[in-house]
């Protein structure tokens, strides 16, 4: 056999050239760069014989790993591109997405993969916690582009569509992390988990996870805008690797906590956001957060498609597909078109929101979680329906996400002029 060695490095030139240049190739093509990279992994592994294993039930460690490196950069990202500051009305849609649209996902999906798969409790509490957030890695093409510099109205530079988006998949992935705990609990001390889980689960990783990402945020922020010393005021020498600083900063310190790290990179980073609200250096922290997070998405999705290539859909049947699509078309829109019932969303955007409940890198990550921390007798039926929901996510969202958002932009402009 040959070594695989040169042909990686090769490979990772290609993509890496690839990375660049399809977000303005694709811009206004109802293609995204997720769909490109999962064919070409797909490809590559079907034709290509010495390359490595792909397998998520073999290498679920390094799965893990890549996928929570993945989502924490994406988070930082998309904290950093929302320009409307926090509030209870500000962000009346995300509210609704989280304690509506989110609740009522989780419910059906579990019921789903009990009933029509046949999944036990703690099997179909985790498909559900898995499948229920949106995903900040895959939906940039429906999400808030960049912050806005030198806006005098930060609620009016994002339309409500797109914030909705963002700030739902920045809050829910962390959301999502009590409801694993829940099936890691069930399937290892179902008999003794209530107090455990609400007590630490529920409450303190939580709270935990909110006061890191405050504290740190707040911190780092009077460092880049308000240091004694120029040479300590980092927004002063524009240096943009300092946002993995943050990012690795919170995550790891409210891991250290034990509380949700997820939770405490997205409150970081718009605590971030919150100072100097109009700097440019806003802007150049999110740009090289965004290029790290476009690298790492490449990598996710080639080995993706890879894993569809040599097998990871083996003995899939007609009712992974029936579950997968009712996932993507019928419970997500619906619950998201409760959720939103009667709020700040027209009835345009009320659509767009509810249907691109985008599903990605974080579900990945929950299940390697999970199957790393407990033993679940639906091992290779979880993988192969949460990579089934995502490709299919992939798939349907990046062909409707753009010539959507477009018409979305134009209705909106339209109403705006005089």
């Amino acid at each position: 056999m040959a070594d695989a060695g040169p042909i990686v490095f090769a490979a990772a030139g290609v993509a890496t050239l690839a990375a660049a240049l399809l977000p303005r190739l694709l811009n206004k093509a109802p293609v995204s760069m997720p769909m490109v990279f999962l064919a070409a992994g797909a490809l590559t592994f079907a034709v290509i014989d010495p390359l490595p294993d792909p397998d998520p039930v073999r290498h679920s460690s390094v799965v893990l790993h890549l996928t929570e490196l993945c989502v924490i950069i994406s988070l930082m990202g998309a904290g950093l591109a929302l320009n409307r500051p926090v509030g209870w009305r500000r962000w009346s849609t995300t509210w609704r997405l989280l304690g509506i649209t989110m609740p009522l996902t989780m419910v059906a999906v579990a019921v789903l993969g009990w009933s029509v798969l046949g999944f036990g409790v703690a099997g179909a509490v985790l498909l559900a916690a898995a499948l229920a957030p949106t995903d900040p890695v895959l939906a940039t093409e429906v999400q808030v582009a960049e912050p806005a510099d030198n806006t005098d109205d930060p609620e009016d530079s994002d339309d409500e569509a797109r914030f909705a988006l963002t700030s739902e998949a920045g809050l829910n992935d962390g959301l999502a992390f009590p409801f694993t705990y829940l099936a890691i609990a069930l399937a290892t001390t179902p008999g003794d988990w209530l107090p455990h889980w609400l007590a630490v689960d529920v409450v303190w990783r939580l709270a935990a996870g909110l006061l890191v990402g405050m504290g740190t945020g707040w911190l780092l922020r009077k460092l880049f805008f308000a240091a004694p010393s120029e040479k300590f005021r980092l927004a002063k020498h524009a240096e943009g690797f300092v946002a993995l600083a943050a990012v690795f900063l919170a995550y790891g310190v409210a891991e250290l906590a034990n509380g949700y790290g997820f939770v405490a990179v997205f409150v970081c980073a718009c605590t971030i956001r919150a100072g100097e609200r109009s700097h440019g250096y806003h802007r150049v922290l999110h740009q090289y957060v965004e290029q790290v997070e476009r690298l790492l998405t490449v990598v996710v999705i080639f080995l993706l498609g890879g894993a569809v290539a040599t097998g990871l859909f083996a003995g899939i049947g007609w009712r992974e597909i029936l579950v997968a699509l009712s996932i993507l078309l019928v419970v997500r829109p619906l619950a998201g078109l409760i959720g939103l019932a009667k709020g700040r969303t027209g009835p345009r955007e009320r659509v767009v929101v509810s249907f691109f409940g985008v599903r990605g890198v974080g579900s990945v990550f929950y299940v390697a979680y999970a199957l790393e921390s407990a033993h679940f007798l639906e091992e290779g039926s979880m993988w192969r329906i949460v990579g089934l929901v995502v490709v299919g996510s992939i798939v349907i969202h990046g062909i409707t996400a753009t010539p959507v958002m477009r018409f979305l932009d134009r209705k909106r402009e339209t109403v705006a002029s005089p």
